[in-house]
């Protein structure tokens, strides 16, 4: 039996298992699934795996229980996959938490088989495959490495990285896509990545290779849709939903090749459209997305004490997408919903539970049905004050249970319901039009089968409180004060408050401070300071006691800008203009003198500009006006802001985007010109015309050339609008020809005028001479000079070297050479190491043949251990400084000598010495710092420095009298 006094309570959920993957690979060696209860008294606890009962204590090798939190030591994967849950119990009931699942995750390494070239013509598409390897879960995310770690490729417009298959795709190869290619697959669920081997990639109309397929996503999940397409020119991707707008929650990434749609909602299904588009063709691909719902509760139980004998109804409802399937369990058991007439077995845990495909929900709530006779301890009758001619409620409730039953009695009088007194079914006594006699002592009592009791309340009556001066209506202009103005009569033994409020919101005079400013006791007036249109409204001023209230109200007009235009549209559209038509927008109590067309286009990025339009002052009785001078095919928007005496409004929304009507083009290419390139190519370069100047589909560009000494012209048509240069390839073209050559645009509509002629020579041979090498020799363990005879035709030479050890095309390392040089320096080398170095000439037409390979070993390095300076003394105006002899290892050149750096401190020029000797003499300076470096020299360079420092005369003469003081 629960009393009013009973403290217990059954399980509360705090924490409850979540779904969990464990690492194959992982070093720490237990997965902990909480389940923690809030219970009086504390609950217990039990744990299932996949429906079947854990035995703790049989099991306790891999099984433990911290505070109801299992912990699976030593985990194993054919033991312990699967589903689990846990339950609390207490005397008051069980409840059964959700389950959550147990997975092992793993990621392969790639397999070690070597991977196959792929071979591409530049300007082709290319697809390198990924194929990633065995793993769980699912989701990986992928990055490819291009030649060597960490150089990873940036993705744009022309390649993409499918995160599904991994696959990286380029759109038109260029040369310097050229490479070695490694994919990287990473799963975040165990923090693993693996790479690929190494996969070479060596030296049409749009079509698409990565196709999003049909997808299912859950509402409030973030869903990828994936499209990219090969072709040269490179594709533009662009997307649509089929049964109207795209999402307003999306965004484009990777150029366009990637629709991400962020919070997902059950009206974003449908289909999805890409398109990819180029001058060659387009290619298009379409698939459903359903979103569907995870269950969320409509309506759910809540814990609830009940009387006994009370009817009581428990209701679950749920939405989700498929509709969810409810269950009930009462103490962790089944249970059919229902109860009438609440007896005191009904009392326990019950919990209502919605399931679809996509998931589970709980609600758990604890029923405690209660008796006792009634009592006021818990919520005593308090004394009401109310004015006269108003309504009094005396309140009456007594906690109790089974319901009681109420009488009311004013002083020794037993009231019953008449036309001016009611008693309630939950026992308020009602009293109407309360006069001065009401005023006085009354008592409740409240009686049920286990007894009863009873309350006095006290009733004070009161005058009634009165508006004397109500506010009166105003009319300002927008940045004009108003003020509105109100007093009231009131009982005089009640405080009184006036409060304000507009179109019944009560204003908020600390946060609306700058706008609203109040004073005022018994009177009370309110100032609106600068008002603004949004201030407009009606003004009520409410006068309050404890015992009563009363409002009076009045109207603020506030005249200034007009509000914003509506509906604006275009109803009509030539090349260069459009016909705009809108609905005028409130006026704001002053007449509307004109308006203002605004539009942005493509190109503005985003910036709105002021159009001209016909006529070129809009009346403010106008809804229609015509736009003049825009671009042929630009797609625009508008928008239309009207203006009267007091200033102008805001902006109406945007027009939809329209698209003007196409023209011939009237902008030629600029900067016509080119050369270069090889033997039988004339190549011809140019500015392309900006898109604006488009004026129009098919887009393209007509080229006109021919030889100086030649009347016919010939013809080669450019479809690529973003192409900006052009090799013709003749056989019977000779080297360094001139040509005359001439670009126009074209497009569907028509042709535009052809640009300014310029002078273009076709393109040389390239050589064909291979230098002859006259030297190549080291000059110490890091650098190695080389020397060759100059070859005809050339622009300067490439010398490329590399070690035995290196690959050749891979790793070998250039140095260009200007032409009119014969000779080059090679630095940064390995020591002791045989190089081979190769030379050959170059041109704009290419790479003439290499010269015979030459071999050169590098010297042996110098010692890495500095002279060690054994002592310094003053020899007159010299100073003597020696050394120990550096001693060379096997793998180090022989020391041929010294090198000694005699440093003044200051600007005066250093001093190099050299000598076979290990010491040496150096002059003094007279009151100067200096400093003394020596190293080691061999015929493979310098070895490491030893450095003394002297600070001058002084230190010197000091030296000298020690000396004095030793011989003595």
């Amino acid at each position: 039996v629960f009393s009013d006094g009973a403290v217990g309570f059954g399980p509360v959920f705090e924490k409850q298992p979540v779904d969990t993957i464990y690492p194959e690979e992982s070093l720490e060696a237990n997965i902990t699934m909480n389940c923690q209860a809030k219970a009086n008294p504390p609950a217990t606890y039990r744990w299932m795996l996949n429906d079947r009962e854990i035995d703790i204590g049989a099991e306790r090798k891999h099984y433990s229980l911290t505070e109801g939190n299992l912990v699976i030591s030593n985990p194993v994967k054919s033991k312990h996959v699967g589903k689990y849950s846990c339950s609390a119990t207490n005397m008051y009931g069980t409840i059964i938490s959700k389950e959550a699942s147990v997975q092992f995750g793993y990621l392969d390494p790639f397999s070690t088989d070597e991977r196959t070239t792929v071979y591409v013509k530049e300007g082709q598409g290319a697809v390198v495959l990924c194929a990633p390897p065995p793993h769980f879960p699912a989701k990986l995310s992928f990055r490819w490495i291009f030649n060597e770690f960490p150089t990873f490729i940036q993705l744009d417009n022309r390649r993409y990285v499918c995160q599904t298959t991994g696959n990286l795709y380029i759109s038109k190869v260029e040369s310097s896509d050229r490479g070695n290619y490694s994919c990287i697959a990473s799963s975040h669920s165990i923090s693993k990545s693996v790479f690929s081997n190494y996969i070479p990639l060596q030296k049409y109309p749009a079509d698409l290779r990565v196709k999003f397929p049909d997808t299912t996503a859950l509402v409030g999940q973030n869903v990828t849709l994936e499209c990219f397409a090969l072709g040269n020119p490179v594709p533009e991707i662009h997307w649509r939903k089929m049964e109207g707008h795209l999402p307003q929650n999306h965004d484009l990434r990777m150029s366009g090749s990637q629709l991400h749609l962020y919070n997902i909602q059950v009206k974003d299904s449908g289909i999805y459209k890409c398109e990819a588009i180029n001058s060659k063709g387009k290619d298009y691909h379409s698939a459903h997305v359903s979103v569907e719902a995870y269950p969320e509760w409509v309506e759910h139980i809540t814990s609830k004490k009940k009387e006994l004998h009370s009817n009581y109804t428990m209701s679950c409802k749920a939405s989700g997408k498929p509709e969810p399937k409810i269950r009930w369990l009462k103490n962790g058991l089944k249970f059919n919903t229902g109860l009438v007439n609440l007896t005191l077995d009904n009392s326990g845990m019950y919990q209502c539970i919605a399931e679809n495909r996509h998931g589970v929900i709980y609600a758990n709530a604890e029923l405690q049905v209660f008796a006792c006779p009634p009592t006021f301890e818990h919520n005593p009758i308090k004394t009401v004050m109310v004015a006269k001619t108003s309504r009094a409620v005396l309140e009456c409730r007594p906690y109790a249970a089974p319901k009681p039953s109420f009488t009311w009695s004013q002083g020794t009088e037993l009231l019953s319901n008449s036309t001016r007194v009611f008693i309630w079914e939950d026992g308020s006594l009602e009293i109407r039009d309360v006069t001065q006699s009401d005023e006085g002592q009354y008592t409740c009592f409240a009686s049920n089968i286990l007894g009863k009791a009873s309350s006095v309340v006290s009733l004070a009556v009161t005058d009634s409180t009165r508006i004397t001066l109500p506010p009166s209506d105003a009319d300002v202009n927008a940045g004009e004060d108003a003020w509105m103005r109100c007093a009231a009569s009131h009982d005089p033994s009640l405080d009184i408050t006036f409060i304000w409020s507009v179109d019944g919101r009560v204003i908020d005079l600390d946060k609306d401070s700058q706008h609203y400013e109040r004073n005022g006791n018994s009177s009370d007036e309110l100032k609106i300071k600068k008002a603004q249109v949004k201030h407009a409204g009606v003004y009520s001023c409410t006068a309050q006691t404890t015992a009563d209230n009363v409002t009076a109200s009045a109207r603020l007009i506030v005249r200034g800008p007009p509000g914003a235009p509506g509906g604006v549209r275009v109803i009509n559209k030539t090349e260069t203009t459009v016909t705009l038509q809108w609905s005028r927008g409130a006026d704001n109590h002053k007449s509307i003198s004109k308006y203002t067309i605004q539009y942005r286009d493509d190109f503005s990025k985003d910036a709105w500009s002021n159009a001209r339009t016909s006529p070129a002052d809009v009346e403010g009785n106008a809804e229609m006006a015509t736009v003049v001078n825009l671009f042929p095919w630009t797609e625009y928007e508008f928008r239309v802001i009207a203006a009267n005496i007091l200033g102008s409004g805001d902006p109406s929304k945007p027009s939809p985007k329209e698209r003007t009507l196409d023209a011939v083009p009237v902008v030629a290419p600029s900067e016509v010109g080119g050369g270069g390139g090889t033997g039988r190519e004339l190549i011809i370069t140019w500015t392309p015309v900006q898109p604006k100047y488009h004026y129009g589909p098919n887009f393209g560009y007509i080229l006109a050339f021919k030889p100086q000494d030649q009347k016919e012209w010939k013809r080669m048509k450019v479809t690529d609008s973003e192409s900006k240069r052009y090799i013709h390839k003749d056989p019977s073209m000779a080297p360094v020809t001139p040509f005359d050559v001439k670009i126009k645009a074209f497009n569907s509509k028509g042709e535009g005028p052809f640009s300014i002629e310029a002078v273009v020579y076709s393109g040389q041979d390239a050589p064909s001479e291979a230098p002859a090498v006259i030297e190549g020799r080291a000059l110490s363990a890091l650098t190695a000079i080389v020397s060759w005879k100059h070859v005809a035709n050339v622009e300067g030479y490439k010398v490329k070297f590399w070690t035995n050890q290196q690959d050749r095309e891979g790793r070998a390392q250039e140095v260009a050479v200007s032409g009119m040089e014969n000779h080059t320096r090679i630095e940064g080398l390995k020591p002791n190491s045989e190089y081979n170095i190769e030379v050959r000439g170059y041109n704009s037409a290419g790479y003439g043949p290499p010269s015979k390979r030459l071999k050169v070993q590098t010297k042996k390095p110098p010692p890495d251990r500095p002279p060690k300076i054994i002592g310094t003394k003053v020899k007159g105006q010299f100073i003597n400084i020696a050394w120990e002899a550096v001693e060379p290892l096997s793998n180090e050149s022989k020391v041929d000598g010294y090198r000694v750096l005699f440093k003044p401190k200051g600007n005066q020029t250093s001093t190099l010495y050299t000598t076979n000797k290990r010491s040496i003499d150096i002059p003094l300076l007279a009151d100067k710092e200096f400093v003394v470096e020596i190293r080691a020299h061999t015929e493979g360079g310098v070895g490491a420095v030893s450095q003394i420092g002297f600070p001058g005369n002084g230190f010197i003469l000091f030296l000298f009298f020690c000396e004095l003081i030793d011989l003595k």
